[in-house]
């Protein structure tokens, strides 16, 4: 892989202007339209399943969160994502809390099984729940996995036939053949409700510009993490630290991420 490939996709995403259509919890709603809008991309929310199926269609990508399930949001999630899969539309799937609760671990599974999903953005908990190689889920937080966080995220990866963005201090991204470890971000990105959601709207918000999914999904965590470790350096607390981050995104330049970008072949 070229890193030109990586440094490049931020200015392609603000070329392209893709609209992304997310159906989330109602938390970070409007955390993850406006870190999409700060990236470049369009978002648009749409839940109602008609309205939804619709959407799918016409968007350059679509992230389905499970935060704040509902049996009428996972309908939705499906009956769009059955509608992406057939235009050729990337789903970016968020399993929040999945491990956490029967409803949470059902529902994601369900969503596997009846919808195509080519990106999977989770905690290593998450992650590994869907592997079964023995993760624990407090909540939205990872409580731990049994394993090596890379064995976990090339399991579910080779599980689910997705790319796999393992979310941590060091995050993880593999698609089951090619692996890298993105060192970027900042320990503030774990003191603020939402970060983790943002990450998956910035994978949506990436890969209709790329050809390569592992590729679209790299450069968003290279690209979160580097605002991240920015805002954090400067900010006072969780609140200043996300208005850091997002301005340091929306002014976040090529020359930024060639300077900050930190990960590796594993």
């Amino acid at each position: 892989m070229d890193s030109q490939d990586i440094f490049g996709l931020l200015d392609k995403v603000r070329a392209e202007k893709p609209l992304i259509h997310h159906i989330t919890n109602y938390v970070t709603v409007n955390d993850c339209a406006n870190i999409t809008i700060c990236a470049g991309a369009s978002p648009v929310m749409a839940h109602y399943p008609d309205d939804a199926e619709e959407m799918a269609a016409i968007a350059g990508a679509l992230v389905l969160n499970i935060g704040t399930l509902s049996p009428e949001l996972v309908d939705a999630m499906i009956i769009a994502g059955k509608r992406a899969n057939e235009t050729g539309v990337p789903v970016i799937l968020d399993p929040v809390g999945a491990g956490a609760t029967k409803i949470r671990t059902e529902s994601t599974f369900k969503i596997l099984k009846e919808v195509r999903i080519s990106v999977i953005k989770g905690n290593a908990g998450e992650i590994s729940v869907i592997a079964g190689t023995g993760g624990v889920v407090r909540g939205v937080d990872s409580g731990g996995i049994s394993g090596e966080p890379l064995k976990a995220a090339e399991a579910c990866s080779d599980l689910t036939g997705a790319t796999v963005l393992m979310t941590g201090p060091t995050d993880i991204v593999t698609d089951g053949r090619r692996s890298y470890s993105v060192s970027n971000g900042h320990p503030m990105m774990g003191s603020l409700s939402g970060t983790g959601c943002m990450a998956a709207s910035l994978c949506g918000s990436f890969a209709p510009v790329a050809d390569d999914l592992l590729i679209s999904s790299l450069a968003a965590a290279v690209t979160f993490g580097i605002a991240g470790e920015i805002a954090g350096s400067s900010c006072r607390g969780p609140y200043s630290f996300r208005t850091e981050l997002f301005d340091t995104l929306f002014r976040m330049k090529r020359e930024t991420i060639e300077r900050y970008a930190d990960f590796r072949t594993i």
